[in-house]
């Protein structure tokens, strides 16, 4: 971290938990002045420490009742091969998430979809159509007992 002071640290904090805090409300929050504020939340976010702002949807609300968690093992790990993968594999938007991992496989993505039917197609006609697959192994959540957005900062 680049000499974060307690002040960037709850600002930091205040806005991983409710990013719909005003730059009056973090003012009045924080006890300083609204151009303070606005002036270190453009400074972390030109420092990288703040990279983008969303809003966090209720998946079920939306349709997307099944989550996966794929291991994918590839054939040939030359930097291309990888590199390719990724690029393919993002595109795909059931996938939210893509790790390259240490051990036995070599990604793990988090694929969200409708059901097991619409899971299987996403499986058969895209993520299956990919080169240099060599096993994918899926786990379906049961129930999800904790699901955090936000770091803990030191």
């Amino acid at each position: 971290m680049i000499d974060l002071d307690p002040t960037d640290k709850e600002i930091l904090r205040i806005l991983q938990i409710d990013a719909t805090n005003t730059h009056k409300q973090l003012s009045e929050k924080l006890h300083k002045s609204v151009a303070t504020i606005n002036e270190r939340i453009r400074r972390l976010k030109k420092l990288g420490y703040i990279r983008k702002t969303v809003v966090i949807l209720d998946r079920r609300k939306v349709d997307c009742n099944l989550i996966a968690f794929s291991q994918v093992l590839l054939n040939d790990h030359a930097a291309n091969t990888l590199r390719e993968f990724e690029q393919e594999v993002i595109k795909f938007p059931e996938v939210m998430e893509c790790f390259q991992m240490t051990g036995t496989f070599d990604f793990v993505l988090r694929i969200a979809s409708r059901d097991m039917d619409s899971y299987h197609e996403f499986y058969r006609h895209k993520l299956a159509t990919l080169p240099n697959i060599t096993t994918v192994q899926s786990f379906f959540v049961l129930s999800e007992t904790k699901s955090e957005t936000a770091y803990p900062i030191p």
